[in-house]
């Protein structure tokens, strides 16, 4: 079931699924069943290749334009043989059989000097009724198409903005107590998130819960707002709370990671004391978290300072960390 699952929420499965079934709609219910071509005010250049049935309908034309020479319904008659028309013509002429060779110069003089495009009938179709239905699935296909590469981008970017979910861990992300032996599956984490803050997000507050491999709640963890600096919106946020939650203790373990201008003000530091262990803020540095079962390793992935008039590296234009849980590493005996 857990594979299903994975299948169904995949975009480049649901985009290839979505084009199999789009093609076959389109192609038979649409194009055979509902909406069926139909093949009607064909020109005579549309039948079927063979000189043979257009060389009759050039003569017959030839024979009714000598019992009634009228040049309108000629030119028009000349213009449903399309492109192939003057070739067919010579070819006439060159075995007139029964008919008068002077009438088909006649007929000639009357229908050569003047293109198809120039005639007072409609000018002639090419491709009819074939060349429509291919360039509707054609059409289909690009859309179709278009709506896959859509998809695709769309996955890409999920993938970019969540990157660090579901990747092999390596030491750097490995809590205390956990040998480099975890790579290789001898003890895994049980969750692992990342999260990300953007200057404006002023109710930014992340929460996470965390399982077992078979399913049990063991507890939650998550990244919130701490403090701010100076007035107006959207808020300055100058550190961050990271807190642990464990079902199995008595009490939520919280750390305060501060910015650089904070963290070295003594006052501030102090202040923010209350709420956990101040921890400085710096791409790399690691904030650890234990709790009675659980230890959670919170990584700066990426940061960046804002801009202000306010002292410098004092608040943060964003922020992204990834959260690590491990079940809670036994000491040595």
């Amino acid at each position: 079931m857990e594979t299903v699952r994975k299948y169904q929420t995949n975009p480049i499965v649901i985009g290839i699924i979505a084009f199999i079934l789009g093609a076959i709609f389109g192609l038979i219910v649409l194009g055979w069943g509902l909406f069926p071509v139909e093949f009607t005010d064909a020109f005579p250049e549309h039948l079927r290749d063979d000189p043979a049935y257009r060389e009759d309908y050039l003569r017959m034309a030839i024979d009714s334009f000598t019992v009634l020479p009228d040049p309108q319904k000629a030119q028009f008659r000349w213009a449903g043989l399309g492109e192939g028309a003057p070739e067919l013509l010579e070819t006439v002429a060159a075995n007139p059989g029964s008919q008068n060779p002077a009438k088909i110069a006649e007929y000639s003089i009357t229908v050569q000097g003047v293109p198809p495009s120039g005639t007072g009938g409609p000018p002639p179709e090419e491709g009819g009724a074939t060349d429509s239905l291919q360039g509707v699935l054609l059409l289909l296909c690009g859309l179709l198409l278009v709506l896959a590469v859509v998809i695709a981008v769309v996955y890409f970017i999920r993938q970019q903005q969540g990157g660090g979910q579901g990747r092999d861990m390596d030491e750097s992300t490995a809590p205390v107590g956990v040998e480099a032996g975890a790579a290789e599956g001898e003890d895994l984490p049980l969750s692992q998130f990342m999260t990300t803050y953007m200057a404006g997000d002023d109710l930014f507050d992340d929460s996470f819960s965390i399982d077992s491999p078979a399913g049990e709640f063991l507890g939650e963890c998550g990244v919130g707002i701490a403090d701010t600096i100076g007035v107006g919106d959207p808020k300055r946020v100058s550190a961050f709370e990271v807190w642990l939650f464990d079902k199995n203790d008595i009490q939520t373990v919280t750390k305060v990671v501060m910015s650089s201008h904070v963290y070295a003000d003594e006052a501030n530091r102090q202040r923010l004391a209350a709420k956990g262990e101040p921890v400085f803020a710096e791409p790399g540095n690691q904030v650890v978290l234990e709790t009675a079962t659980l230890q959670l390793v919170a990584r700066v992935v990426d940061m960046a300072y804002g801009q202000a008039a306010l002292p410098a590296d004092s608040f943060f234009d964003r922020m992204t960390l990834e959260l690590v849980v491990w079940p809670k590493a036994e000491g040595p005996a």
